[in-house]
This record gives C-alpha cells, sequence and structure tokens, in this order.
C-alpha cells in the first residue's frame, strides 16, 4: 500500500503540525507493539487520514478516534469500518470515562508542540492522585520528537539535559520504554526532526509512595527549576527554610553540592520523607510554645 501517495493528495495543515506517517514498517512496528485483541478498545489520538486508523480497526473491538481537523475527517470517514467512532474534539478537552466504560489502550501521533500537555492530560500531575484519565487507561503507543523521547525514558545516570521533570513524571504513574527511532523520511511531510516510538505501561500504583505528594512536586519543581545550581541552593532559591534544607539533606545522605539532576526518583522521596519530617516537627514545636 502506498502511503505516501494517498497522503500527498491531502493538504496538510503546518498550523496543527500535520505530518502523516507513510512508512509501511513503522505503522507494523506500532501495531506489533500494541499486541492488539479483539476485547481492546482503543483510543487513537491524531487519527489523521486513518493510515493506522485501518489496521487499529482490523484487530481491535473498537476503535476512537479523536481528530479535530474536519477535513481529515471526511477522509476517516470513508474507512469501511464499522468499529470506529469518530470523535470531533481536542484531545485536550476530552474526559475518557465519557467515551468508554472499559480500561483502554492510547495509539496517538500528535503535534509535538503539545506532547507534555497531553501526556499530563493522559497521566495527571504527581499530585493527582484519583486523575479522572489515567484511571481509564492502561498503556500509551505515542510518536514523539526523538529529543522529547529521551527525555521521558531518561534517569538520573543519563545526561544532565536530558532527566527532568518530565521523566520523573512520567516514570511516577507509568513504564516508559523507548521502541524504537523513527527518520524524519517516515512522514509526510517530513519533520526537520527525528522521531520515536514510545510505549508507557500505566502502573497499578505510583513507583514510590508518598505522604505528600504537593510537597514532592515541590520539591522536583525547585531542583530542575534551577538545574545548574546545587541542590541546597536550589531549594532554598525557591522558598525552603535554609536549616529545614541542610538537616533533610543531611538525613537522606545527600550532599549539599549535588545537583538535583543526579538524584535518582528515589533519593527524591527520601529528601522529600525527610523535609516533610523536619518541617512537622518545627510546627509542631511552634505550636506548642
Amino acid at each position: 500500500m502506498n502511503y505516501l501517495q494517498r497522503a500527498k493528495k491531502f493538504r496538510t495543515k503546518k498550523r496543527l503540525g500535520q505530518n502523516f506517517l507513510v512508512d509501511a514498517n513503522i505503522i507494523e512496528k506500532i501495531i506489533e507493539e500494541s499486541s492488539l485483541s479483539r476485547d481492546d478498545v482503543i483510543l487513537e489520538i491524531g487519527p489523521g487520514i486513518g493510515f493506522v486508523t485501518e489496521k487499529i480497526a482490523q484487530l481491535a473491538a473498537k476503535v476512537l478516534a479523536v481528530e479535530v481537523d474536519d477535513d481529515a475527517i471526511e477522509e476517516l470517514e470513508k474507512l469501511s469500518y464499522s468499529n470506529i467512532k469518530i470523535i470531533n474534539e481536542d484531545i485536550l478537552k476530552v474526559d475518557i470515562s465519557e467515551l468508554t466504560d472499559n480500561p483502554i489502550k492510547i495509539i496517538a501521533n500528535i503535534p509535538y508542540y503539545i506532547t507534555s500537555p497531553i501526556i499530563v492530560h493522559l497521566l495527571g500531575e504527581i499530585d493527582e492522585i484519583e486523575h479522572f484519565n489515567r484511571k481509564m487507561v492502561k498503556e500509551i503507543m505515542l510518536m514523539v520528537q526523538y529529543e522529547v523521547a529521551q527525555r521521558i525514558v531518561a534517569n538520573e545516570k543519563s545526561a544532565s539535559k536530558e532527566y527532568g521533570l518530565l521523566s520523573i513524571l512520567v516514570n511516577y504513574w507509568a513504564e516508559p520504554e523507548l521502541i524504537a527511532k523513527v527518520p524524519a523520511r517516515s512522514f509526510y511531510p517530513a519533520p526537520k526532526v527525528d522521531s520515536a516510538l514510545i510505549k508507557l505501561k500505566v502502573r497499578d500504583k505510583p513507583a514510590i509512595k508518598l505522604n505528600n505528594p504537593k510537597l514532592f512536586r515541590r520539591i522536583i519543581r525547585a531542583s530542575f527549576r534551577m538545574r545548574r545550581k546545587t541542590i541546597k541552593n536550589a531549594l532554598v532559591n525557591s522558598g525552603f527554610d535554609n536549616s529545614v534544607v541542610i538537616e533533610a539533606l543531611s538525613q537522606a545522605s545527600i550532599s549539599p553540592a549535588i545537583r538535583g539532576e543526579k538524584l535518582s526518583i528515589q533519593d527524591f522521596e527520601i529528601l522529600a520523607r525527610a523535609i516533610e519530617e523536619i518541617m512537622d516537627g518545627k510546627s509542631k514545636s511552634k505550636n506548642s510554645c
């Protein structure tokens, strides 16, 4: 099947970030890695003109295709599969629980400029324990810019510019895996950067156990917002009490001179617990006076 010829017949819209996947091998890779069955309900984000959609429809029970472009929807409506439901909506406004009662898998080829907002919309923030969409999602197969994929799967041992807030957020709620690098020529029109296919297996429970997720989120935001500063200075400059930070770092056996980008999610968990305990202790001491 010549996907490139089919794509060239459609006038893509740059403002919507439309780059259609036309590499048959990559499309087959997406289907293979998604392990589709007749029991699966698939939410496809950004189906475009349906190259992946038609493959999914052949194997899954139902396809919920969320697409914002009216012209693309006209092409999707030409697909002869009764198990495809087209939803003309912005994914950032979609509540998945209103579409289906079944846990779903997500397959997405999205505009790269909204990758982070979409991930947050699907998984929720660290302090959103009962997020309305995450509870409906089993797995996410996502096409993203290659550099973003590196950030998503990064850890404290990765290059410093890769590991950050997005790495911790995704790993907190899911198990990320980089499946394949996808060259720019696999798309039409070809973007200026390479892409990557990643899989996020949503966890049954978070990667770490937090007593105070809001405090943990505040700590990691401070640590990576000032990533060139030491962990001590980053926290103090973000409003944490100097004495609390020094004592907490000591309790957590973390050097005040280390940078946040060198701390694992487990290190941040230990540090957050120490800061919480010290702050609670000071508050109780103050109230008893």
